[in-house]
């Protein structure tokens, strides 16, 4: 007697099924004890962890089990389905699986459900499919109006973005809260884009791989895809939108990892993109590389050389063809000596930064004074541009024109970002200010002694250093010196005063006493 050939098919619609569900395991387990009961030798197992939306065609396992009945259309295999919910749960698809079957001779079968080719088995078949189908698709809909509900409310329903994780509470039930503590990492790396710590997404990026608290991907580097994303999504900002249902963008109900200005600063700067692409050649081994220039103008490089001995000692070099200097090598000890020598020199006397300091108190002072009229301002703001969506509403419904009513709908959502930006602005008015000292701390200490941040600072902060203290690169003179920096403002203003020695003109005069 000669036995016949099956094949099993088994199918969960999640992938976490696959590995938290056990669901593969028992329908094969199932099948298996259908096939021996039947006396049916199983040949192969075909296991799908993807819905594919009732297409079989988008199944992998499913197309490998078709290819294989083409290949061995001759054997007549029988095919074990767990349910016929496994098999297809829309009624077009499974005919057409079915037709397939039958052109390579294979039989569906199942332990839950009889396949007859009688008029009244295919009617029973299609009802069967085709109230499989209805259950799909109503659950489906619930879903996704359940779903759009808690997201017109403000409340994020989809999975939580890294620094963020779901808590279950009485008055909101699930909401995303801070997972710290990468949300901080998050927020320095988004301020940081925002205020111009980070000129491009390159330099955010390597933040947050070299930040240890940030979750590392498994190879250990992250792509500038990746910190878009967060660059991008509203949710960090503190808004929550989804455009593909219709959600426009809506204050939620959880805390934003920055401002919504901040947010929307972010995106003219990424809109910009008018910034020069990080360096890919900067090493924490040499920190003045590209700051530094050569007397012809151009960047100095650097890198390690060899010694006939095999030691390997770090030089900064010129590459330039039409220098004199070209290739001419600069101990890296002498260059960066030099250039914390000229750090010393820009430190500001402790009589100026105790004026400054007074002087920033005043401005404070008078700053917290002007919070309560401005606080009135965005407010009498926040009720003209409420009334002007209203009287936009009124128009959208008076109009019958169809272009008319789409130019008044994008009037009403731009009026609709406007009022989000001006209420962002109220609470941050009326959030209670941070004490003086503690918001002025790290500017004054910098000011006082840029040397000191250099010296104690890691390469990030040596980098922030030459971006807050020259406007341009600087110049190393053959001599063995700098020449004359180009600081920024505050360097510059503090210097002319403080930093060279200046005195007041003598009641005498410059010129030397006449006999």
């Amino acid at each position: 007697m000669i036995t016949r050939k099956a094949l099993i098919y088994c199918r969960v619609s999640d992938p976490k099924q696959k590995y938290e569900g056990h669901g593969l395991e028992s329908q094969e387990h199932r099948c298996r004890q259908y096939a021996q009961g039947l006396d049916l030798q199983v040949e192969r197992v075909f296991h799908d962890d993807v819905s594919g939306g009732g297409d079989f065609t988008r199944r992998p396992a499913m197309n490998q089990l078709l290819e294989f009945l083409e290949r061995h259309s001759e054997d007549n295999y029988v095919v074990i389905f767990d349910d016929i919910k496994r098999f297809s749960r829309e009624v077009y698809f499974y005919w057409g699986l079915i037709h397939r079957l039958d052109q390579y001779g294979a039989i569906p079968d199942s332990p839950n459900f009889s396949f007859e080719k009688t008029p009244e088995g295919r009617f029973q078949q299609s009802i069967t499919v085709a109230a499989g189908e209805y259950e799909r698709e109503s659950i489906a809909r619930q879903t996704k109006q359940k779903t759009t509900a808690r997201l017109e409310a403000g409340y994020h329903a989809f999975n939580a973005p890294v620094g963020y994780r779901y808590e279950k509470t009485k008055a909101h039930g699930k909401i995303l809260i801070k997972d710290e503590p990468v949300a901080s990492v998050i927020t320095e790396m988004m301020e940081g884009f925002a205020s111009g710590r980070f000129q491009t997404c390159s330099e955010a990026r390597a933040f947050l791989e070299n930040n240890p608290a940030y979750p590392k991907a498994k190879s250990g580097k992250l792509g500038n895809s990746k910190v878009e994303q967060i660059l991008t999504n509203p949710l960090y900002g503190g808004m929550v939108e989804y455009k593909p249902w219709g959600i426009s963008m809506r204050k939620g109900r959880h805390d934003g990892m920055v401002s919504y200005q901040t947010f929307c600063a972010i995106q003219e700067r990424l809109k910009a993109r008018a910034y020069a692409p990080a360096r890919a050649d900067l090493s924490k081994d040499f920190p003045l590389r590209g700051a530094v220039s050569c007397e012809c103008g151009n960047a100095l490089t650097a890198a390690w050389s060899k010694s006939r001995s095999g030691t390997r000692h770090p030089y900064y070099v010129c590459q330039n063809r039409k220098c004199d200097y070209k290739g001419k090598s600069i101990r890296r000890d002498l260059l960066e000596g030099e250039f914390e020598t000229l750090l010393q020199t820009l430190s500001p006397s402790k009589p100026l930064i105790i004026t400054a300091t007074k002087m920033f108190k005043v401005l404070w002072d008078h700053r917290a004074n002007a919070q309560k009229s401005y606080r009135d301002h965005l407010l009498k703001e926040d009720k003209n541009m409420a009334r002007q969506i209203e009287q936009l509403l009124d128009r959208i419904v008076e109009s019958n024109s169809l272009s008319v009513v789409k130019a008044l709908e994008k009037r009403v959502e731009e009026c609709e970002a406007k009022r989000l930006v001006l209420e962002e602005k109220v609470t941050q008015v009326m959030r209670p200010v941070k004490p003086f000292a503690q918001m002025y701390r790290t500017a004054m200490t910098f000011l006082a002694n840029p040397y000191k941040v250099w010296a104690l600072g890691g390469f990030a902060e040596k980098r922030t250093v030459l971006k807050l203290l020259f406007t341009k690169p600087i110049t190393w003179d053959r001599k063995g010196m700098y020449r004359t920096p180009n600081l920024s403002l505050p360097f510059n203003v503090l210097g002319d005063f403080f930093m060279h020695g200046n005195k007041m003109v003598p009641r005498r005069g410059l010129e030397p006493p006449r006999p």
